[in-house]
């Protein structure tokens, strides 16, 4: 496929994929501008230079905020990349650049506002939405942002995006790439539109040597290996001492069922009732037993929270939802805390004594585990865990993650390891001497984009 047919067919199938996202912006929630100018790279005026807007208010729009000259474009398509982004923009920042973040979705946008609200209010960071990939939108917005340089996070090329920064020569980086062996079968299936994009880039930063081996394949020549910037973690350290205060003072075992995606929930909470239905047998032949821990779920996506809680209510279980405000008291007897607030992992991490990391039991490609294991949680993954292939073997080997093969199964070397303090501590501080080894990330992309910062 040459890049006019990919170009003929993109905008063939417009109408449908506009109608598709507008249905999953519904859903969702928030504030997408799905056929916005914005989206299609048409801006009337440049914004004043100054806004009397209060920082937040307007959750980042750059149409409303400062003007400021040759900044330093950075693309974070969702929340994850825009959380993994974090260390690298505030480098950027820290240094003194303009940073202009773009993102595809409401919920990356939104976190990225809560993120940078002081450099947004300061005029040293605007955020844009991404335009979509016909040559019309991507020159019109590079020509009104005028980008010193283009940085993707992780992996989000565009054809017509790399065309015309080639043009106006506007040097365009990938950092922290990850390129699966599913996205180097849909890259070598989409024929030349995709190896001329991948040869347009300037530089391409991976995360590990199978990332560069895969590309090297696709003949792209210029990469570095530099890590996983979801390493380089931004802590909370605020909310990792009120988890670990809430902890205390409930004097329960808490397991945090992290990032869970539609279909996972189910089989989680059908093997939690079951435990409860145990436990209810073995009190009533007045046997001794442990109390079961606190199981808090925490779903992936915002607009499930009250999906998610039409399950709890079905499977009978006890539950309280976080946005409740239940007292130490409820946490003390529910079974099942759903956690329904975006941004507080380290506080439930902190919270926990070990951590499922879902995503990875359904064909979704896992989430990120290395949150937990940066507040010294043991992990338990699934089988699916493609989208942190290196980092999970990485974790498995030196003894800070466990894998199973279904939920039913995670939940049972839950209690297992809970039950055996020596193994849980040893995993747990398995899991920050895991994370030391892989950090300074940020450093070496900086580094490594020093002559495209000029």
């Amino acid at each position: 496929m040459n890049r006019f047919f990919y170009t003929s067919t993109l905008r063939l199938i417009t109408p449908i994929a506009l109608w598709l996202l507008e249905r999953r912006a519904r859903k969702a929630g928030g504030r997408w501008d799905i056929r916005s100018d914005e989206r299609f790279g048409r801006y009337p005026h440049p914004a004043p230079a100054g806004s009397n807007i209060a920082p937040g208010d307007d959750e980042g729009y750059a149409e409303t905020i400062f003007t400021f000259r040759r900044p330093v474009w950075v693309h974070a398509v969702s929340l994850g990349e825009t959380r993994a982004a974090h260390p690298l923009i505030q480098a950027l920042l820290d240094q003194g650049y303009p940073v202009l973040l773009t993102h595809m979705t409401a919920t990356g946008r939104a976190q990225g506002a809560r993120m940078f609200a002081e450099a947004i209010g300061q005029g040293m960071l605007c955020q844009a939405w991404v335009p979509y990939d016909f040559p019309e939108a991507v020159s019109g917005f590079i020509d009104h942002w005028k980008p010193r340089c283009g940085i993707l996070i992780e992996r989000e090329i565009w054809p017509n995006m790399v065309a015309e920064a080639n043009r106006q020569k506007m040097p365009l980086i990938v950092a922290s790439a990850r390129f699966s062996e599913s996205a180097y079968k849909q890259a070598h299936w989409l024929g030349s539109v995709m190896r001329n994009a991948l040869g347009g880039l300037n530089l391409v930063l991976t995360q590990s040597r199978a990332d560069s081996a895969r590309l090297d394949a696709l003949g792209v020549k210029r990469m570095q290996v530099v890590g996983n910037l979801k390493f380089d973690l931004n802590i909370s350290y605020n909310q990792v001492h009120t988890g670990k205060v809430v902890r205390q003072v409930i004097n329960r075992q808490v397991v945090a069922i992290a990032s869970t995606r539609d279909g996972e929930e189910e089989y989680f909470l059908k093997a939690i009732k079951a435990l409860v239905k145990n436990r209810e047998r073995q009190v009533q032949n007045q046997e001794n037993m442990a109390p079961l821990p606190l199981f808090m779920i925490i779903p992936r996506h915002p607009q499930r929270f009250r999906e998610v809680e039409t399950l709890i209510q079905q499977s009978g279980l006890n539950y309280q939802c976080r946005s409740q405000n239940p007292v130490n008291s409820d946490l003390k007897t529910i079974d099942i805390l759903l956690c329904d607030s975006v941004g507080d992992m380290f506080f439930y991490y902190a919270m926990s004594d070990l951590a499922i990391i879902a995503g990875s039991f359904g064909e979704y490609g896992g989430q990120n585990h290395i949150e937990a294991c940066a507040v010294g949680v043991p992990v338990i993954v699934g089988p699916h865990t493609e989208n942190f292939q290196q980092s999970v073997e990485d974790a498995l080997s030196e003894g800070a993650a466990r894998r199973t093969q279904n939920e039913e199964e995670a939940i049972k070397l839950a209690l297992k390891i809970l039950n055996n303090e020596e193994q849980r501590l040893g995993m747990s501080k398995a899991a920050k001497q895991w994370l030391s080894l892989h950090e300074g990330a940020t450093d070496r992309i900086m580094s490594a984009l020093k002559p495209y910062l000029r």
